[in-house]
């Protein structure tokens, strides 16, 4: 019996999902939460296969049967509609298409380092090989072959980032009724493990006064020297930092107020400034407020913020080598070091902006913790000046230039 435009609108979900025939192969697939999927079976070589057409309503009837009658013609000339389909799909339907809507409605929400490497992965490893397919047609094992080539290049990170990616396209796909199954989600334990990577940093309290005492003694530019001293200080990310601007600070009341779109989570972020932080900003004004809106603009233009290499190329020049600090080790260091001295776990967390998954409690951190903030942020300075210093119980000074071995 052939199905009509009424029957097709009244059908609804069930326990169990169902097929309403059409003939010739053709059907309409409800599933359990009342999507409606077109599917034609046949057999080819020998072997039974199914097509998949489309998701109503975005196909109707009439168009269902007639992908239905395209592929029946292409199997009565010894062709497999479903290999000529996954070779020859239409321009909107295959995953370089997919894929690159999805990206343009992420990007704003992103960084654009980050935007840019994601796009670089699709790019690079995922659309040579299956851009041109139908996304529908894509089947995990397509999938697991483009990660397989990564992984053989020792990329393992890369791949998991690439499934994840590829996740998020197909389920962009299965909103957008061009996609029924997210065939990237069963491939989470095909791939290698990934190796977590912990940004080098100093923990230990006597290195951190070397540490600090290099940092003091720095000899190259002075605004290079303010964002060295600033860094341990407020133990924001390194994009945070060189970003920083200086209508975003409240020197009235003592407080850096990042703005959310540059904030990793794209949350608003409060820093309380010690008095210590406050004298490097101080210090720093004369020289930059006037020329640039950022505290550290760029050695060649004053309308960027400096490099995000700065900080890093400093601290090699004090002779401090890639597995022993970098940028981002300033917040390991103070999160160790805030632990080992009994501060509260919620108060650090919140002061490193991790996220807070319940949105009602975010807000409640936000307003309610910042006097606990604050006196942690003061205490954690006078604490680095101690250990620079050498006051620290069993902080013998050490030299302030770290020695390099030859």
């Amino acid at each position: 019996m052939k199905l009509s435009d009424a029957a097709i609108r009244g059908a609804g979900p069930k326990a169990k999902q169902y097929k309403l025939g059409d003939g010739n192969g053709l059907y309409l697939l409800v599933t359990t939460n009342g999507a409606k999927y077109w599917r034609m079976d046949y057999r080819f070589a020998g072997k039974r296969k199914t097509l998949a057409f489309g998701v109503y309503p975005k196909m109707k009837l009439k168009a269902a049967r007639e992908k239905c009658y395209e592929a029946k013609s292409l199997i009565s000339k010894g062709v497999d509609p479903g290999q000529y389909k996954k070779t020859s799909g239409t321009s909107e339907n295959t995953l370089g298409a997919i894929a690159r809507e999805w990206f343009e409605k992420q990007k704003a929400t992103w960084a654009p380092g980050h935007a840019k490497r994601v796009y670089r992965r699709l790019e690079k490893d995922v659309f040579p090989h299956l851009g041109t397919l139908d996304i529908d047609s894509i089947t995990s094992m397509d999938l697991l072959q483009v990660l397989r080539i990564v992984e053989s290049r020792g990329a393992i990170e890369t791949a998991h980032r690439i499934r994840q990616t590829c996740g998020q396209v197909f389920r962009y796909a299965i909103i957008t009724g061009r996609a029924q199954t997210d065939i990237a989600s069963p491939l989470k334990d095909a791939l290698a493990p990934a190796q977590s990577e912990h940004m080098s940093t100093i923990t230990d309290p006597v290195q951190v006064g070397g540490l600090l005492r290099a940092i003091h003694g720095y000899q190259g530019q002075f605004v290079t020297l303010c964002a060295l001293k600033l860094a341990p200080l407020t133990f924001v990310r390194p994009g945070e930092l060189r970003k920083a601007e200086w209508v975003e600070f409240d020197t009235v009341n003592a407080v850096w107020k990042v703005p959310a779109p540059k904030m990793k989570m794209k949350r608003p972020h409060m820093v309380p400034l010690s008095l210590q932080a406050m004298a490097v900003i101080e210090s720093l004004r004369p020289y930059t407020e006037h020329v640039s809106p950022y505290l550290f603009p760029s050695i060649r233009t004053p309308k960027r913020p400096m490099s995000d290499n700065t900080v890093l190329s400093a601290l090699r020049r004090m002779g401090y080598g890639t597995d022993e600090m970098c940028g981002h080790g300033f917040r390991a260091m103070a999160s160790t070091l805030l632990h080992e001295n009994k501060w509260s776990t919620h108060c650090i967390e919140l002061q490193l902006a991790h996220v807070e998954r319940n949105n009602v409690k975010a807000a409640y951190n936000h307003a309610q913790h910042l006097d606990e903030r604050r006196k942690m942020m003061q205490w954690w300075a006078d604490y680095l000046d101690e250990l620079r210093d050498g006051e620290q119980e069993d902080c013998a000074v050490i030299p302030f230039a770290k020695v390099v071995s030859k």
